[in-house]
Formats: structure tokens, C-alpha cells, sequence
């Protein structure tokens, strides 16, 4: 009796276990925030909340110095990409871990509906759709972890505790590459930074 009370308590742990690591795991995975490589290794695209919904930006390019020439608003054609919003004022959707927007498209400067949805810890899968049909996607593989909560972002959740001041001047976005060192060994220098404080962001919103 002692021994079957022994194996009983024994895979009662073991399967809650499972179930706690299971939970760990998803929770882990609905997270799309942090920085992504796209799928043909061009770029990476920063993916953070502002105001309650995701933005992505391009964070890093394989070639430095790209301009948005595609773009259909002349004003906007010699606009750095990098820094670039590609994501653009994406909604969770409800009961399920995704999240529902637009995707801006460089390569021929147009507008699609959009869903991300990440399907593990390190991947993230796009979807954009013209006009509810003629479908495509694509994996993104994670390359940073999560962001945490901006300034922007506690403001917007209603965060009780003491927020530091904005900086007078929003950061701009330079060309080049993200991952740059001053001097040999250095960290690279993020030139893009927290992303909710970006002037295009900003604009859009």
C-alpha cells in the first residue's frame, strides 16, 4: 500500500512538472517582442509594445545605407530604412497568441493586413494578405530576447510607479548598420534604441 501511495504521489509530481514547464513554454512563446532576423537574412526587425500594440522597426541591415525609394509619398523616398516601421499598430487578437495589423512592404511600398504569430520562443511567423486574399508568409528567427516595458509602455499599462522624462528630443534613426564597434572588441552601438520613441512611430500614431 506504502508503495503504490509512493508511485501515485511520484507521477502526480512528474505530471505536474510537465505541466508547469508546458506553461513556462507558452508563456515564453506569446512573447513577440525583441529582435528578429527575417527570412532571407537582409535585416532584422525590432518588434516592441507601444501604446498597447506592437510596432516593428528594421533594426539592422545586411547593407548599410538603404533608402524606403519605393515608397509612393516622394517626401518619404530618401527616408534612412533602418529605423523604418515595418509593423505597423498591431492588436492582439482575442483568445489566441497573435497579433493583427499591417505589414509595410519596402520592396514595393505598399500597405498589406497582417498577422505574427510566434510558434516558439525563437520564431515568429508573418502573414500579409492583399485584400483578404493572394496570401504569403514567412519565419522570422528570434536574435535578441524580449524588451522590456518603455516609458511609453508603462504609461499606456498605467503603471503606478515614478517614470523617468522622455528625452527633450526623440533618438533619429542614421544609415547603417545596426551592429557597428566604435573600436575593435567594442559592444556594438544601437542606433535605434527604444523604438516607441521613434518620430515615424510617433507620427503614425
Amino acid at each position: 500500500m506504502l508503495h503504490r501511495l509512493r508511485y501515485l504521489m511520484s507521477t502526480t509530481i512528474t505530471y505536474s512538472a510537465v505541466l508547469f514547464a508546458a506553461g513556462i513554454s507558452s508563456a515564453v512563446a506569446a512573447d513577440p517582442t525583441g529582435d528578429w532576423r527575417v527570412a532571407d537574412g537582409v535585416a532584422n526587425i525590432r518588434v516592441a509594445q507601444c501604446n498597447g500594440s506592437m510596432w516593428g522597426v528594421v533594426a539592422w541591415e545586411k547593407t548599410p545605407g538603404g533608402r524606403d525609394s519605393n515608397n509612393p509619398d516622394p517626401a518619404r523616398q530618401s527616408r534612412p530604412t533602418l529605423g523604418m516601421p515595418i509593423l505597423i499598430d498591431m492588436k492582439k487578437k482575442a483568445g489566441a497568441e497573435a497579433w493583427e495589423g499591417q505589414v509595410y512592404n519596402a520592396k514595393d511600398g505598399q500597405l498589406y493586413s497582417s498577422t505574427i504569430t510566434p510558434t516558439d520562443p525563437d520564431h515568429l511567423e508573418i502573414k500579409g494578405c492583399v485584400l483578404g486574399f493572394l496570401c504569403g508568409g514567412e519565419t522570422w528567427t528570434r536574435v535578441a530576447p524580449p524588451i522590456p516595458s518603455s516609458p511609453v509602455n508603462s504609461m499606456a499599462k498605467g503603471t503606478q510607479r515614478p517614470i523617468a522624462p522622455a528625452p527633450a528630443q526623440a533618438p533619429k534613426a542614421t544609415t547603417g548598420a545596426v551592429a557597428m564597434a566604435a573600436k575593435p572588441g567594442q559592444k556594438p552601438a544601437d542606433q535605434v534604441g527604444d523604438i516607441c520613441l521613434l518620430p515615424d512611430i510617433a507620427r503614425a500614431r
